[in-house]
């Protein structure tokens, strides 16, 4: 823990499909304790498949039951499988969601979602070289999603506009752009 901060206890509130929430104590550097609630959650991959020679990306567009919106977005998916490299996972999120298979795979970034309560570290890379390949999709709502073509030129002015809203998609997509700048 950084500057003296010190987690004391922690207790289990209620455990979800995807997520546990805790009640955990620390104590400050002055020996003040305070509680604070966090989730725990088992982290999660974005994968920015790279098309038209750099020039464009596969974005979906799926239903978020917790904003109650579609949103458009780079594929991702939880670390759902136990001892899977993260790489493995962004591999077979872009199977599921798109419908390809990547020749190369780079991880361009880590992040956390929201440290204030939360675990979560999503790992994003970007997929190149990319074959086409049968759908495995998971899940009612990936069921329902869409794949739309983006170039990155328009990226920028859709995240102005909150065309792009999900943080691991500008992020990613961010990246991606000046990494094939």
């Amino acid at each position: 823990m950084g500057a003296g901060f010190r987690k004391l206890d922690e207790r289990t509130i209620h455990v979800g499909d995807r997520i546990t929430l805790g009640r955990a104590t620390f104590a400050a550097p002055d020996g003040t304790t305070f509680e604070r609630d966090v989730v725990h959650h088992p982290g999660a991959v974005g994968v920015v498949p790279v098309v038209d020679e750099g020039a464009a990306v596969l974005l979906v567009r799926q239903y978020r039951s917790s904003v109650e919106a579609e949103l458009l977005e780079i594929p991702a998916g939880l670390r759902d499988v136990e001892g899977e490299p993260p790489s493995e996972t962004a591999r077979r999120e872009l199977i599921e969601e798109v419908g390809m298979r990547a020749g190369r795979i780079e991880q361009i970034c880590s992040f956390l979602n929201s440290p204030g309560f939360c675990d979560e570290v999503v790992h994003v890379f970007a997929a190149f070289d990319l074959e086409p390949c049968p759908l495995d999709r998971q899940g009612i709502e990936e069921a329902h999603m869409t794949i739309e073509r983006v170039a990155l030129d328009d990226v920028p002015s859709m995240i102005a506009s909150g065309a792009i809203v999900d943080a691991k998609t500008v992020i990613g997509l961010t990246l991606v752009a000046r990494l094939l700048d």
